[in-house]
């Protein structure tokens, strides 16, 4: 969390100060692992770690480490996940765009930047059979400004804004929460710099959180432009040597190769150590200065919670100005308690070949993260988090079940969605698995029925049933679906 510090600038216009809390939060770093077994026992902490098995030709079939199934039993996680996210990227004007998952690997050594964890320790980098170096994306907005450039979206109406939901891959230490294969929603705006650009994409990563019943405050900060953090390094690198002795054997890498990694470090004593550091924003020119004050404007008229943290860098290069990060309300800070975060950068589609240059701001969420919240909140609550199952069709005999095929697509044409087996065929069995899916009726259509023309809606709570004319199931089911809901 951020420390207490009772710095403040001030804009031009009359004793606007930007509002922090003073919050303070110990942080223990994470157990040094130092060998495979007990790298698997931390993983167990996260009970998502599945044993290998023994097949019947005595060989072991297991998971690579840091992989991940997504069984049957999450689809209602992921399935409002994906429901939220589309129909939010909707609503704000956010249209959908794929990447592929394997990119140059240059394209990703250039935008994120040598001496980041990323290229130097978390790329999954492998040459094809042509001798080409290939990446497995580890991350999109890379591969979105390379798309823009490539096909030539500057002059598609500005700013073009997309989102995107999928899988990305690093070699990081499995840990809870963090796996080195994982899914990310995000949204980018390319193509115009506006403050209300970046207090937008912080509202729709907040609102989507909130849709979803998650409270969130956001971490902001500013890191201006590259030549106000050309200032601000000597200042730090200064600040870092005199207590090189106090930081971790990493962080004293880092005061030569990329001293602003130094500021994103989790070691408890490099912590302590950065509570007195420079801050960035008092190196900040008017410009930017005047730029993020309009951000947090734009977030006090949203009412949306926000603290500013002076040490806030996020962990690739190609980043300017506005820097975010959405952590769960009351929750511990940690590289594994972020449930996403994003910013502004306005020079990374001019490195990948863009003639003039493009503003650009994003965000990405981690999904796994999402989920294992809503699982959270569910064991806290104690009711189970699923999809309400309104209709079960059961059918008795082979005609019947020629007939359900239709009257199964009939309704989904209608927007009806009824769960069905027509594997089964005692009606015993069809009614037990209704109840298993807490469906409100069962529609029964049996030989008789067929004949009929008819079909009949049980009540499964009351044990009521109604017969019905199946012409008129389309209307009768619409009106059920009115008054449950």
């Amino acid at each position: 969390m951020p420390t207490k510090n009772k710095k403040t600038f001030n804009k031009k216009s009359p004793d606007k100060k930007i509002k922090k809390k003073n919050v303070e939060k110990k942080v223990v770093a994470p157990k040094k692992i130092e060998n495979r077994t007990e790298n698997h026992a931390e993983e167990k902490n996260n009970d998502e770690v599945v044993e290998g098995i023994k097949t019947g030709k005595g060989k072991v079939l297991s998971l690579l480490r840091g992989f991940k199934d997504i069984l049957p039993k999450e689809d209602n996680f992921w399935k409002v996940i994906r429901h939220s996210a589309e129909n939010l990227a909707d609503a704000y004007n956010y249209k959908w765009i794929e990447t592929p998952i394997l990119e140059e690997a240059s394209l990703f050594i250039r935008s994120i930047g040598k001496g980041t964890d990323v290229v130097d320790k978390e790329m999954y980098v492998f040459e094809d059979a042509d001798g080409d170096k290939i990446c497995l994306r580890p991350e999109s907005t890379a591969s979105i400004a390379r798309a823009y450039v490539l096909h030539g979206m500057h002059t598609m109406p500005q700013p073009v804004k997309v989102w995107y939901l999928g899988p990305m891959f690093r070699h990081d230490r499995p840990q809870a929460g963090r796996y080195r294969e994982f899914h990310q929603f995000g949204c980018e705006s390319l193509g115009v710099k506006d403050p209300v650009v970046d207090a937008e994409l912080i509202a729709v990563a907040y609102y989507f959180l909130k849709d979803l019943n998650i409270n969130s405050i956001v971490y902001i900060n500013s890191i201006g432009t590259v030549a106000d953090r050309q200032n601000y390094i000597v200042e730090l690198v200064g600040y870092l040597r005199a207590k090189r002795s106090y930081l971790c054997e990493e962080c004293k890498k880092r005061i030569n190769k990329n001293p602003l990694r130094v500021l994103d470090c989790k070691n408890p004593d490099c912590k302590t150590i950065l509570e007195e550091v420079p801050q960035i924003i008092d190196w900040l020119s008017d410009e930017s200065r005047n730029f993020f004050m309009k951000v947090l404007e734009y977030l006090d008229d949203l009412n949306i919670p926000y603290e500013l943290k002076p040490t806030l860098v996020r962990g690739l290069d190609y980043y300017t100005d506005t820097v975010f990060e959405l952590y769960k309300e009351n929750g511990e800070e940690g590289a594994q308690s972020a449930l996403g975060g994003g910013g502004r950068y306005d020079g990374l589609v001019a490195e990948l070949g863009s003639k003039e240059i493009v503003p650009g701001c994003g965000f990405s969420l981690g999904l796994e993260r999402v989920v294992n919240v809503l699982k959270e909140q569910q064991q806290a609550s104690g009711t189970e988090y699923q999809e309400t199952n309104k209709f079960f069709f059961a059918q008795l005999g082979e005609q019947a079940r020629r007939k359900t095929l239709k009257v199964l697509e009939e309704l989904r044409l209608n927007g009806i969605i009824v769960k069905h087996n027509l594997a089964k065929s005692a009606l015993k069995a069809q009614l037990e698995l209704a109840n298993k899916y807490k469906a409100d009726y069962t529609l029964i259509l049996g030989q008789k029925e067929v004949q009929d023309g008819t079909i009949i809606i049980r009540d499964m709570e009351s044990g009521i049933q109604e017969i019905i004319d199946q012409k008129k199931l389309v209307p009768a089911l619409k009106k059920k679906l009115e008054k449950m809901n």
